[in-house]
C-alpha cells in the first residue's frame, strides 16, 4: 500500500469517526434535553403542591384541603410486603439455577418462564391477578396489590442473582470443596458473600421499579380515600391517587398529583443511588 493510500483511509477512517460521534453526541443532547425538562417540570410543580398538610392529612374530596398521607403509607406497606416475599424467593431461585441445575431441564424451563414475566406488561400481571385473585373472592385488596407487585419483583431478583452467582469464579468455589465445606455453606459463606452487592443492588431497583407502577394497582388494590393499614380491603397507593387526580379537573387534585410525582421521584432517586453506593463497596 502506498503512502497516498494509507493516508486516504486514515482521513476516511478520521471522517467516520467524526460523524458517528457528532450522531452520538445528538442522540445524548435530545435524550438529555426532554430529561432535564421533565425534571425542572417536576421539580417547579412538585415542590409548589408540597406542604405539611399533603404529607399528613388523608386524599381530600375536590376543592377540599387534604393530602396524600394515606396514598403515600399503602404504596410503603404494599411495596414492602411485595419485597419481603419476593427476595427470598428470587434470591432461592437464582441460586437454584446457578448451583444446582444450571443446564437441566428445570433450570432451562424455570429460565424461559423467568423470561417471559421478565417481558410482560405490568398491565397483563394486573389482570392476571384480577382474574385469579380479585375476581374469585369478589374484592378489592391491597394483598392482590402485594400479589401483583411480587410477581414484578421476583424476576428481577432472579436475573439479579443469577448472573451475580455466575460471576464468581469458580475457583472460590473449588477451594471451599477442597477444604471439606458442604455445598449449603460454600453458597451461604462464598458465593453469595462475593455476589451480595449486586444481589441487594439488583433488590433494590426492582424496588425502585414497582414504586411507580399503578396499571397492576388499578386493578387489584384500587384506591382508598381513608387511612387504612389492613391489606384485606381496598387501599390506596401513591401511583394510583396521582393518576386518578392528574386527570381530574380540579386544581386542588393536580397540585397534589404534582407532589406525588415529585415524592416518587425523590424515592426512585434515592433507591438509585443507594443501589450505586452499594455496587461501589463490593467484597
Amino acid at each position: 500500500m502506498s503512502q497516498s493510500e494509507a493516508v486516504s483511509k486514515y482521513q476516511a477512517r478520521k471522517r467516520t469517526n467524526a460523524i458517528a460521534l457528532i450522531l452520538s453526541l445528538a442522540a445524548m443532547a435530545f435524550g438529555l434535553i426532554w430529561l432535564v425538562w421533565i425534571l425542572i417540570e417536576t421539580v417547579r410543580l412538585g415542590v409548589g403542591g408540597l406542604s405539611w398538610v399533603a404529607l399528613t392529612q388523608m386524599t381530600p374530596a375536590p376543592n377540599e384541603v387534604g393530602g396524600l398521607a394515606n396514598a403515600i403509607y399503602g404504596s410503603f406497606l404494599m411495596v414492602m410486603s411485595a419485597t419481603f416475599i419476593a427476595t427470598p424467593i428470587g434470591i432461592l431461585a437464582g441460586v437454584y439455577l446457578v448451583e444446582y441445575d444450571p443446564e437441566g431441564w428445570l433450570g432451562r424451563t424455570t429460565r424461559f418462564v423467568n423470561d417471559i414475566l421478565l417481558s410482560a406488561p405490568s398491565i397483563v400481571i394486573g389482570l392476571f391477578v384480577y382474574a385469579v385473585v380479585v375476581a374469585r373472592f369478589k374484592q378489592f385488596s391491597g394483598w392482590a396489590g402485594v400479589a401483583a407487585l411480587t410477581l414484578i419483583v421476583i424476576p428481577v431478583v432472579i436475573r439479579t442473582t443469577e448472573n451475580m452467582l455466575a460471576l464468581v469464579p469458580s475457583a472460590l468455589r473449588e477451594a471451599a470443596y477442597a477444604l471439606g465445606s458442604p455445598k449449603w455453606k460454600v453458597i451461604s459463606s462464598i458465593t453469595l458473600r462475593a455476589a451480595r452487592a449486586g444481589v441487594v443492588t439488583g433488590v433494590l431497583l426492582a424496588v425502585a421499579r414497582i414504586s411507580g407502577e399503578t396499571a397492576p394497582l388499578l386493578f387489584t388494590a384500587l384506591s382508598n380515600q381513608f387511612w387504612t393499614s389492613n391489606l384485606s380491603e381496598p387501599m390506596a397507593s401513591l401511583p394510583v391517587t396521582i393518576f386518578k387526580f392528574a386527570m381530574s379537573p380540579y386544581e386542588n387534585w393536580q397540585q397534589l398529583a404534582w407532589a406525588g410525582v415529585f415524592l416518587i421521584t425523590l424515592a426512585v432517586l434515592a433507591l438509585n443511588i443507594l443501589a450505586r453506593v452499594v455496587t461501589r463497596n463490593k467484597i
